[in-house]
């Protein structure tokens, strides 16, 4: 099959990621092109996707995350719509969290995925306008059930889709150091790193912590200030190195504070085993299991210090096994169906068009 792919452009797509959708675009371009389908991506120059053929819509710098970057990227989202609706191309994989794809590629056979909870404004611009009908060989998948919740009284049918990750890329040879928690992630306030660090003290464990800087003003003000001999910041780490340090923590921390759709770090760090301590927002209740860790009963430092107490006795044999079910290969296979039904319904809508007697 012959795919196009439309990415969110905000960053460059290759390692180490920027952050959870951008990992999530590059594993699912590679299970495809492994798999034998033709893929074209759509996205920033300097997007590195081996096997795939690369479409660069953007200069690799520029078009940041204020409006006037919001601007040119959607002008280039456009752009790439014109030349995916003049390919030869059979269906879409819409990952580009943008309101043109909806808008302009109607004829096609499209898959989108649904990675946010239902607050961009400019994609409810589109399908919450009342003249606005999506085709019946469009697809909607959301990553996880408490995400396709609020999306399903404005889609026509929203599945749901957990993300996977590649889990024989998810090991290591190190051992858990006794005392120590780790926390991956964008640092963004949402993230709530200042949270972990907290409950980390308060349980009496020293936290290791990875991942990019994505809101410089958060972490000066709200993260440096709290970094010490028992809270060290190891900076964004490669899928080369992250699986040894996650894997030397008794246990890992999410602490979202906002509706998190799925949580792809929380999953990298159970498939090594690590037992989870989470504050029960978003898609965390559906994620962590009791085998697999503990949800703290309110959003406080106090709170997580008391799950990270539970969470650590879990065994991480049986930890990892629950990560198993979150795999890249159970997650493509579930986009692929919905694409082939997708395409599918497009040829029975052509039937239907060319059988005698159709009104044109």
């Amino acid at each position: 099959m012959r795919l196009a792919v439309v990415t969110h452009p905000l960053h460059p797509i290759r390692s180490p990621y920027e952050g959870g959708l951008e990992m999530h675009t590059a594993m699912t371009v590679e299970h495809l092109v492994r798999q034998g389908h033709e893929v074209t991506v759509y996205g920033r120059e300097g997007t590195d996707l081996p096997g795939a053929e690369v479409v660069p819509i953007l200069p690799p710098e520029g078009a940041g995350p204020d409006e006037a970057g919001f601007a040119l990227r959607e002008r280039a989202l456009a752009d790439a719509c014109e030349r995916i609706l003049v390919s030869d191309v059979d269906a879409v994989l819409n990952n580009s969290l943008s309101p043109a794809p909806l808008q302009m590629l109607g004829p096609l056979p499209m898959l989108t995925v649904l990675h946010t909870p239902a607050t961009l404004a400019p994609v409810l611009a589109v399908t919450d306008a009342p003249d606005w009908h999506p085709p019946v060989h469009h697809r909607w998948a959301s990553v996880s059930m408490s995400n396709a919740i609020a999306w399903r009284h404005r889609l026509p049918r929203v599945e749901v889709v957990p993300n996977g990750i590649d889990l024989d890329q998810w090991v290591s040879d190190e051992r858990p150091v006794p005392g120590r928690a780790v926390w991956s992630g964008r640092i963004t306030q949402e993230k709530g790193l200042h949270v972990a660090i907290d409950a980390a003290r308060q349980a009496g464990m020293e936290l290791h912590v990875a991942g990019p800087v994505s809101d410089p003003a958060y972490m000066a003000d709200r993260i440096r200030p709290r970094l010490g001999d028992d809270v060290v910041y190891h900076g964004h780490l490669g899928h080369d190195t992250l699986p040894d340090l996650l894997a030397t923590g008794e246990v890992f921390l999410a602490t979202p504070l906002w509706a998190e759709p799925f949580g792809l770090a929380t999953v990298e760090a159970m498939a090594l085993g690590v037992p989870v301590a989470a504050l029960l927002t978003g898609s965390m209740g559906e994620i962590v299991a009791p085998q697999a860790g503990d949800l703290a009963v309110h959003h406080s430092a106090e709170a997580l210090a008391e799950s990270i107490r539970h969470a650590r006795r879990r065994d991480r044999s049986r930890v990892a096994a629950w990560a198993r079910r979150f795999s890249a290969d159970t997650m493509v296979e579930g986009y692929l169906a919905l694409i082939e039904q997708a395409c599918e319904d497009l040829e029975d809508e052509s039937a239907r068009a060319a059988a005698p007697g159709t009104a044109a």
